[in-house]
């Protein structure tokens, strides 16, 4: 991830280095007219969905958390089957496609995580959900070549977590998250307020979610993909149905580059 939460406020440097972190504040007013574009999108979809049987409407499910997989991959360089990934799906959606392709473990973990994050998004998200999603994402325990720490937060055992881009030896820091001594404060807080009674409407209580997450980085890898699935969690409470029929991943893929653009909120946004 490539999100540069920077502050310049007083001596602040990154956005949870504020006093008033993570008390998060936004205009409603500015907000208002691209909430309203959505929930009229929202209405149009599932009006039409609810028009037609079943059997379609589990198709479109199985195409839409297909999609979400594939792009939540392929955000962070990694190419995987889409055949593979529909087949995962649909065994778990018990949507019969004929014969399935062949799936590996890395596959099934990540549609594990997806389907847990939206069938079950009524569920509490806690310290042990989380942790399953991450082991899911690294069955082997390494990360490409590197073995990391996986089920547990990070330990910062060398050095700060930090995002950065650029050759070796010359690294460009875009971000620095939370040191590891405050995770289990941060994440109890997170989790308090993502299981309690949402102080926002929906969609911005989804956008918060994910950059909340991400912000804290709380794993030594993965942090991208379970913050995407963060965000389907609380997109499926938001439309009231664990059912889903549309990818956040897509979308962010289709706008990777204001995505992975730097953001420099003024002090307001925190």
């Amino acid at each position: 991830m490539s999100h540069n939460l920077r502050m310049k406020n007083g001596n602040n440097h990154y956005i949870w280095q504020s006093s008033d972190w993570p008390n998060w504040r936004f205009d409603l007013a500015a907000l208002a007219g691209r909430m309203a574009d959505v929930s009229r999108a929202q209405g149009l979809l599932l009006g039409r969905l609810a028009d037609v049987g079943m059997l379609h409407r589990n198709q479109a499910s199985l195409a839409a958390l297909t999609e979400d997989v594939v792009r939540t991959s392929e955000i962070e360089g990694e190419q995987l089957s889409v055949e593979s990934v529909r087949s995962s799906v649909a065994r778990r959606l018990g949507v019969d496609i004929g014969a399935l392709a062949p799936v590996d473990r890395h596959i099934e973990g990540v549609v594990e995580m997806v389907i847990d994050a939206t069938a079950n998004c009524y569920a509490p998200l806690s310290p042990e959900r989380l942790c399953g999603w991450h082991a899911a994402l690294f069955p082997t325990g390494y990360s490409g070549l590197s073995r990391i720490k996986v089920a547990a937060w990070r330990d910062d055992a060398s050095g700060p977590m930090r995002v950065v881009s650029g050759p070796i030896g010359q690294p460009r820091v875009h971000f620095e998250a939370p040191p590891a001594d405050r995770l289990n404060a941060e994440m109890t807080r997170f989790l308090d307020w993502i299981n309690g009674t949402p102080d926002a409407p929906s969609l911005i209580t989804a956008g918060l979610g994910h950059l909340w997450f991400v912000t804290v980085h709380p794993f030594d890898d993965g942090n991208g993909r379970i913050a995407r699935a963060i965000g389907d969690l609380l997109l499926a409470r938001a439309d009231d149905s664990p059912q889903r029929f549309y990818s956040l991943s897509a979308q962010i893929q289709r706008q990777r580059d204001a995505y992975y653009v730097s953001v420099r909120p003024p002090p307001s946004c925190v």
